[in-house]
């Protein structure tokens, strides 16, 4: 069924319209949204990383939460923003548009079911410009919506106690902690022995680039065949394991705040109607 890693409980998709209007107390319900993508990972891992580990940790952190906190995952935005790896067969793409003009429609729907909390867990790192420019259309044509666009590895976590300072320092893609998680969540779909260690070189300018991290646009292919811009040859499944322990808990933490987060809530006649900003408008005709 698709409610995948998620306790089919708490997957939103699985309640009629009738207990959706009858869920009591919608304002403060939290409406979690994983978006990922996919795109390639390496000859070792499959494409489809980034959506598996954002819907993976959502599902446990769920899984964890008391029956006191209401919260509902939504089925995963499986497709993202991933032109930089569009080079590498097995690499589905939309463009920045198409996935903002996603994101804002389903807000809308979560909005007009009469929830006014929705979290974004990201699991792609070339989109979160994207998520955050949804999130600020939405607050600016609902006053009392709180959204919230974040990345699923910007939780406390304790990945980085298995990873090499050069790992930390320079990997992206495919590399050490992706690579152990991925082997907690979906065992099968990990190969590695064809898995290669392959890190850029640091950028030159340390005035642009204090860490070293390449400072301007960049493509997956900018650093060689692999697609691989890591180390993932010391991934094991009991580092994934505790990699997903933390995540999860950590995520159950932040859903029970957003739970009980009153914050800057403005009633609708305050801001006047709903004004689309540019972009929106002009995209949608």
């Amino acid at each position: 069924m698709i409610h995948g890693y998620n306790p089919p409980e708490r997957f939103l998709p699985y309640l009629s319209w009738t207990e959706v209007a009858a869920l009591p107390d919608k304002e403060n319900t939290v409406i979690v949204l994983p978006t990922g993508s996919i795109e390639q990972h390496g000859p070792h891992l499959p494409c489809a990383v980034d959506t598996v580990i954002c819907a993976g940790v959502v599902g446990h952190a769920l899984a964890r939460l008391p029956k006191s906190v209401p919260a509902y995952a939504m089925a995963p935005i499986t497709y993202g923003k991933s032109e930089e790896h569009l080079h590498f067969p097995g690499t589905v793409t939309l463009d920045g548009e198409t996935l903002l003009l996603t994101i804002v429609q389903i807000g809308e729907s979560v909005y007009r079911s009469g929830f006014r909390k929705l979290l974004i867990v990201n699991g792609h790192g070339g989109q979160p410009q994207v998520m955050e420019m949804a999130a600020r259309e939405l607050r600016l044509r609902h006053g009392d919506f709180i959204v919230v666009p974040q990345h699923t590895w910007r939780v406390p976590h304790v990945a980085g106690k298995y990873m090499s300072d050069r790992e930390k320092k320079l990997a992206m893609h495919a590399g050490h902690a992706e690579t152990a998680i991925m082997m907690a969540l979906a065992p099968d779909t990990v190969h590695m022995e064809r898995a290669v260690t392959n890190y850029p070189p640091e950028f030159p300018s340390k005035l642009l680039s204090p860490d070293g991290r390449p400072a301007c646009a960049w493509t997956a292919r900018d650093f060689g065949p692999s697609g691989i811009i890591g180390d993932p040859l010391p991934a094991t499944r009991e580092q994934g394991d505790a990699i997903l322990d933390s995540l999860a808990d950590s995520w159950a933490q932040a859903i029970t705040e957003l739970h009980t987060l009153r914050w800057a809530a403005r009633e609708e006649a305050t801001w006047g109607k709903p004004q689309h900003t540019g972009f929106i408008q002009q995209s949608l005709g």
